[in-house]
């Protein structure tokens, strides 16, 4: 768009200095200082009066921006080849459009305005607006997250990257382990946490039955165990196509869309845990606040072989 009034102006100035040729031709035979003097002056006078519009053009846009810049490049050059009806016409369906335009001005500052003041409200009270998985982004840490092999049910089979587990037919023949789950199907997070508030998501895809959630570092790993906040664990549950938060006694979740990335939230000092659908980013569930102490973990369990794979969602780097 740029490009057209430029090429236009040096057309203009060949075809000009074509003309100024051949008067140079008819005045040959009778060439004068003065006229001379004239063409050269008027050559100059064509290249200040560039300089002058490329001057112009450089400072309308650092001052206004690329998108006026343009406009007024069409201004100076494309509205002066157009006749006085055309021009008539234009300015017409200016003031035509411009209470519209300045109708939807109004709108989309009303709108902006309202966003900001509901999202001013929720920064304010975020703990208590747990509505927007994106907004409540902003409050909390996104952390870095593998899976624990150390820890990996023998059933379970993890990626290289260690960001991804998978039920396995035949279980492994691992050495035994305090630190390895043996009766729940379940592995840890590599990650230690004491303090602060941080996120991670987790890939749950058409992954039939799952646990995901957190919990205490110094948990029972052998044996039967109930998964509840009294044990050690905070977490929901997709199984046989119901959702449940695992508190005591469990509690049935009604989700408006399934979910195929889950987020889990965990603000340490507050004892808050909470679970969204990073799907459409609405909540979940949050447990009640609880007052935590030592180590929590992420954990992540699969039911059965056919219950299919979590992944760890990347951390992008700033």
């Amino acid at each position: 768009m740029v490009a057209q009034p430029i090429d236009h102006c040096r057309k203009l100035f060949m075809k000009h200095e074509s003309h100024e040729g051949n008067l140079l031709e008819k005045t040959e035979s009778q060439p004068k200082v003065d006229d001379v003097d004239i063409f050269t002056a008027a050559r100059l006078l064509q290249y200040l009066m560039l300089f002058f519009i490329i001057y112009m053009c450089r400072r309308e846009y650092h001052k206004s921006g690329r998108c006026h810049y343009l406009i007024w490049l069409r201004t100076c050059f494309m509205e002066k080849t157009l006749s006085p009806g055309e021009k008539k016409e234009n300015e017409t369906r200016k003031e035509e459009i411009k209470p519209e335009q300045e109708e939807l001005q109004k709108k989309l500052e009303e709108l902006q305005n309202k966003l900001g003041r509901r999202k001013a409200q929720f920064k304010s009270a975020w703990r208590n607006a747990p509505l927007y998985a994106d907004w409540r982004k902003e409050e909390f840490e996104a952390v870095k997250l593998t899976l624990d092999a150390a820890s990996a049910h023998p059933a379970l089979r993890l990626s290289e990257k260690g960001r991804q587990v998978a039920w396995q037919e035949r279980p492994q023949d691992l050495p035994s382990s305090t630190q390895r789950f043996d009766s729940l199907p379940c592995v840890l997070g590599q990650l230690n946490i004491t303090s602060g508030r941080c996120y991670w998501e987790v890939e749950v895809g058409d992954t039939c039955s799952w646990d995901l959630g957190i919990c205490r570092d110094n948990i029972t790993r052998k044996g039967v165990v109930t998964m509840s906040p009294q044990n050690g664990f905070w977490a929901i549950r997709l199984y046989e196509g119901e959702y449940w938060a695992l508190t005591s006694p469990e509690t049935l979740l009604i989700l408006r869309e399934i979910p195929l990335s889950v987020g889990i939230f965990l603000d340490y000092e507050a004892g808050d845990v909470s679970f969204y659908n990073m799907t459409d980013g609405s909540h979940i569930f949050t447990f009640p606040q609880n007052t935590f102490y030592g180590i929590l973990r992420p954990l992540f369990r699969l039911w059965s072989s056919d219950s299919g794979l979590l992944t760890i969602v990347k951390v992008e780097e700033n």
